[in-house]
């Protein structure tokens, strides 16, 4: 796992700029840390059915806010980075890693087939093969999204993502400086081709039953992950050489380069940095004043926060990945016992990281936080859960 930014070189040869840029790991949650309490005892052997419980409740909103905390400061410094320098560095592609619009539209290709692949292969197809081997309880906990049922929602913004890198918008509208347009006034079928295998993933996967968790083995869960394989072979053997091929030239592709950085990449993050500090607020609020509907104020904001990321995963490239913003914010599966080690203990200090870190603790830092572990306090089997 790199932590080193390459786009800062990037940025700094193409601009004769200083570009500053600290690690994610000193980057930590900037609001004030909760006050030491003691530890309290947890039944850590059974973290996986954990409730919340009047006598450790400070503990539980302490490590909420903590987490929420550096969500709040990973998505703001995702933002950050790209409308700072990295969006100028794609648009412009004079860098090293970026030498013309062929160069940054087959970028977007990649993402778009990566994320295809990971819902696909990954996110619907290991638990659905634990499944088939009978591995039930593993295949159960492979499940992203689980504690709130909104397994199939991120796998279908997952799919709007690539939509959305397609289209030139986030809201299903077919921007005329899109790779979409270009191409069907080139193409007219192949276009509607692309149209047609976008649509049929992401209907495919909201054809799961709900919750995914108890339909883990179904047909349609079989029918999601085949229509995810047919989406991204499509664009990785079709779609991508047609345009290296065909429609390559800066003059076509630099206004679709553009619109695809200020319409969808940079969109995109500063409404998952805005709702982010909405999600942070709900959680300051629960601590102050613990309630039920605070508990259900707070799921309700992370349901709205988690839905620009699930719709950004076609472009983990850039200071998303050069960062871990992407691991920090998005870990999975999660390490359940050491969640509640750390909520005995109140020690949080093992949430960040520096360069320089080795993998396993960087990667341990990364299970223990992020919108997976605020899923774990905030939910539970698909609702908020509840004070008494």
């Amino acid at each position: 796992m790199k932590k080193i930014s390459k786009y800062a070189m990037m940025f700094a040869a193409a601009l004769t700029l200083t570009f500053s840029m600290a690690a994610c790991g000193d980057d930590k949650n900037d609001d004030p840390q909760p006050a030491p309490v003691d530890p309290v005892e947890i039944d850590v052997d059974n973290a996986d059915d954990l409730d919340y419980n009047e006598a450790y409740a400070e503990q539980w909103a302490n490590y909420m806010t903590v987490v929420s905390g550096l969500l709040k400061t990973d998505a703001q410094t995702l933002y950050d980075e790209w409308n700072n320098g990295y969006a100028d560095i794609f648009k412009n592609h004079n860098s090293d890693e970026y030498k013309s619009a062929i160069d940054c539209v087959e970028q977007i290709f990649d993402g778009c087939i990566d994320i295809a692949g990971e819902v696909g292969d990954q996110k619907i197809g290991e638990p659905y093969r634990l499944l088939q081997a009978g591995n039930s309880e593993e295949a159960l906990y492979a499940v992203e999204s689980w504690y709130s049922w909104h397994s199939r929602d991120d796998y279908r913004n997952n799919i709007f993502s690539i939509r959305n890198a397609y289209y030139g918008s986030r809201d299903g509208s077919i921007s005329p400086n899109s790779l979409s347009a270009v191409l069907a006034a080139k193409s007219p079928d192949l276009d509607s081709q692309t149209k047609a295998a976008i649509k049929h993933a992401a209907d495919a996967i909201y054809a799961i039953p709900q919750p995914f968790r108890s339909n883990i083995n179904s047909k349609e869960a079989a029918d999601a992950m085949d229509a995810c394989a047919d989406l991204g072979d499509f664009i990785e053997n079709t779609l991508k050489p047609y345009f290296s091929e065909n429609i390559n030239d800066d003059a076509t592709l630099d206004p679709i380069v553009r619109q695809y950085v200020d319409a969808v990449v940079l969109p995109t993050y500063k409404e998952l940095a805005g709702l982010n500090a909405k999600l942070d607020d709900a959680v300051k609020a629960f601590k102050a004043a613990p309630s039920n509907n605070a508990f259900a104020a707070c799921a309700n904001a992370w349901l709205t926060a988690r839905e620009p990321w699930e719709s950004s995963e076609a472009f983990l490239f850039g200071p998303v990945d050069e960062m871990g913003l992407d691991p920090n914010m998005d870990s999975w599966p999660l390490d359940q016992a050491q969640i509640a080690q750390i909520l005995k203990s109140q020690n949080f200090s093992g949430l960040n990281w520096e360069d320089g870190d080795s993998d396993e603790k960087i990667e341990g830092a990364q299970s223990l936080r992020g919108f997976h572990t605020l899923e774990y306090l905030i939910f539970k089997d698909g609702k908020a859960r509840t004070v008494k």
